[in-house]
């Protein structure tokens, strides 16, 4: 069996020349208010064994599973994560693996893979892999790779924290309110907008005013920023 570190000394320590980056367990930095967990899915024991022991030097969590059933029967944490699966498993290719774990819980993933053809790295960075490691995986590489991943999985929750934001605020508008935002935030004056809805535009003015209030938006470029991003989730999933 192969050894995934290419060198004996590495599953239980860490360069003394390489540091974790800012913000990722084991910086000892004030931004690491978050547990991070790995989940990883290979076969092969050795392997589990040998990216366990290294990301537990940088005191990153590891949730291990031999099969893809295994996996996807899991209950998913609410930590900062990113999947590393084996591209060859026992029981379902590790790339449609990889997809169906991107669709269930969005989560950033690294593949690892023994020699393998340019469509199948193609598809597993269709997929969302934000890497391709060939075995045996190299530590260095690695820890940049889960270190990029647990960043982006950390953007992608802020995001979605915010997106939520802004739709419990947008479900506090009537639906001329919404009408009101949708078509001053496209540009029309009130004057505009008043003709186009059949009403006052001092009716126009209190419902802007409402929307500004609802919405928390500090400015009209504030409120623009916010439709744009509701807009991208509505086109997205078909619910604004």
């Amino acid at each position: 069996m192969q050894v995934v570190l290419p060198r004996s000394d590495v599953a239980t320590s860490f360069p003394s020349n390489q540091k974790p980056a800012p913000g990722v367990a084991g910086g000892g930095g004030a931004e690491n208010t978050e547990s991070e967990v790995v989940y990883l899915v290979t076969a092969d024991s050795g392997i589990r064994k040998g990216i366990s022991s290294c990301l537990a030097a940088q005191k990153i969590d590891v949730m291990s599973f031999a099969t893809a059933a295994q996996c996807l029967d899991c209950t998913w944490t609410e930590s900062c994560t990113c999947l590393i699966v084996d591209a060859h498993l026992p029981d379902l290719c590790g790339l449609e693996l990889q997809r169906q774990v991107s669709a269930k819980a969005n989560l950033p993933s690294i593949v690892i893979s023994g020699p393998c053809d340019t469509c199948s790295v193609v598809r597993a960075m269709r997929s969302g892999a934000i890497e391709f490691l060939l075995k045996p995986v190299d530590q260095e590489a690695l820890l940049a790779a889960v270190h990029s991943a647990i960043c982006r999985h950390r953007q992608l929750r802020a995001r979605k924290a915010e997106l939520t934001k802004l739709q419990h605020r947008l479900s506090r508008l009537t639906p001329r309110e919404r009408e009101v935002m949708e078509l001053v935030v496209s540009g029309l004056q009130n004057k505009q907008v008043a003709a186009m809805l059949g009403i006052a535009y001092i009716t126009v003015q209190i419902h802007r005013g409402q929307v500004m209030r609802k919405m928390e938006a500090k400015s009209f470029a504030e409120l623009v920023q916010m439709a744009i991003r509701l807009r991208a989730r509505r086109h997205s999933i078909q619910n604004f």
